[in-house]
């Protein structure tokens, strides 16, 4: 994978070509907050010698051949063009009020897909005033598992500076690990064949003429162009786990989808009269990663001829994942209960690799543009784009500064509902990226999804009680 400067281009993979589309563009956002001021230089001169800068991508420009095809040339990487620092508060916001300042400046920046091609693809924003660092990458260069892996590689946990920090593993849930006859192996496969036929078949009906309804928070064609807002709901861990258990098997993102349904649902209901919303179906959007997360040591003892290319990139599937508006007063374990079975179903199905497959064969026989019209095509015929990334159990530092929180969004979509929620120690925070013109409230919403996990914890304490 590696190659030196003035050699031989490499080609960007289907998915990098596929987010260098005009109707695609994705560049993310990762906003990590410090606790004590910054030291620019310092940053710099360790930036010069990490894992990002021996990853052959990081140093290559973009570069189109005769034919218009991408591919990554590799270049000599001059640190400071890639800094920009900001030493006063950010315009418009109260100079106390540090993460509604970061919000607003991490809104603007979504509205500014492009990236100069003159230097490789990444930016570092420091905001001095507001203690922040934000890491801007083009989505072509990685995704959010690969980039979190690299970002981690760089820290060290708070207790212990000489310590990598810990990504939690998968966990088996109840009797998952157990082995099944004949008669359970044969109907679990019959139901993933029956799931995965529903659900492509629903994919490929969804890049075509099937959409949800209108509904206040629907956005559509054109709307990646309107204004942002961006708002923060913080949910405790704790909060969660309480949560799911409610609901034997349940997991984080059962819970997490369940906050979903409950929040929209109650942030409707001002909105709308209930009943015109009865039924009403809410598809969102999710990226399924498709291999394992890079093991941090790995990055940590990377060179330029060991970067591990297996593992590096943007290789994810996409699923549609249906929420229905509920009244008010509903049951929150009910809602847990309904999502869990939802998501049950789709992990039950081939339904994110196929979506994979589908993109990667219109791209190798039509090209880019019409996967990127495909692509958009789905993202107007549902409501909002969800994704979830998990992030360090610990604490920690970076150049010996703890880290407060991690957050991450990315550039805008034709939704008008965005959410990127990455957990990071005892916490998780959800973004809510919004088209201002449509939901002008976005800390509402945000209020919405913090009180209807607080409401499910309380449900599902009850029943633990009795």
């Amino acid at each position: 994978m590696g190659f030196p400067e003035g050699g031989a281009d490499e080609p960007l993979t289907p998915a990098g070509r596929l987010f260098h589309q005009k109707d695609t563009v994705q560049v993310v956002h990762c906003a990590i907050g410090m606790k004590n001021p910054i030291d620019v230089d310092a940053v710099k001169a360790s930036i010069e010698s990490s894992v990002m800068l021996k990853h052959p991508r990081f140093r290559s420009l973009l570069v189109r051949d005769s034919r218009g095809l991408e591919h990554w040339r590799g270049t000599e990487v001059t640190v400071d063009n890639h800094f920009i620092v900001v030493d006063e508060p950010i315009a418009g916001a109260a100079a106390e009020d540090h993460e509604a300042a970061v919000n607003e400046y991490l809104a603007d920046l979504s509205m500014t897909p492009e990236m100069s091609t003159d230097k490789p693809l990444w930016e570092i924003h420091v905001l001095r005033a507001h203690a922040c660092v934000i890491l801007r990458i083009h989505h072509s260069l990685g995704d959010g598992i690969s980039l979190m892996s690299m970002f981690l590689a760089a820290c060290r946990k708070a207790d212990d500076p000489d310590a990598l920090p810990a990504v939690p593993t998968r966990k088996r849930v109840s009797g998952e690990g157990r082995s099944l006859s004949l008669r359970e192996s044969a109907a679990k496969l019959l139901q993933m064949v029956w799931f995965t036929i529903v659900f492509v078949v629903g994919f490929l009906m969804r890049s075509m003429w099937m959409k949800d309804l209108k509904s206040p928070i629907s956005g559509g064609d054109g709307v990646e162009l309107w204004p942002r807002k961006l708002a923060t709901a913080r949910f405790w861990l704790d909060d969660m786990k309480q949560a799911k258990r409610a609901v034997a098997g349940a997991t984080i993102n059962d819970v997490l989808f369940s906050i979903l349904s409950m929040g929209l649902s109650r942030y409707l209901v001002g909105k709308e009269p209930s009943s015109t919303l009865a039924g009403l179906q809410m598809t969102g959007v999710a990226m399924v990663n498709l291999r394992e997360q890079p093991g941090l040591h790995e990055f940590a003892k990377m060179s330029t001829d060991t970067i591990p290319a297996r593992r590096w990139g943007n290789r994810f599937g996409i699923t549609l994942l249906p929420l229905r508006y509920c009244k008010s007063g509903s049951d929150p374990v009910d809602h847990l209960r309904e999502a869990k079975r939802m998501l049950d179903r789709r992990k039950n199905s081939l339904e994110a690799y196929f979506s994979y497959w589908i993109g990667d064969l219109v791209m190798s026989c039509f090209g880019a543009k019409l996967a990127s019209v495909l692509n958009k095509r789905i993202i107007c015929n549902t409501t909002f784009t969800i994704s979830n990334v998990v992030g360090p159990q610990e604490r920690i530092a970076y150049l010996g500064n703890p880290i407060t929180y991690i957050r991450a969004n990315s550039c805008a979509l034709p939704h008008a509902l965005t959410m990127h929620m990455v957990s990071y120690a005892d916490r998780a925070d959800l973004q809510i990226l919004v088209a201002k013109d449509i939901i002008p409230d976005p800390d509402f919403l945000a209020r919405c999804f913090e009180d209807a996990l607080l409401e499910m914890k309380e449900a599902a304490a009850g029943i633990i009680q009795d």
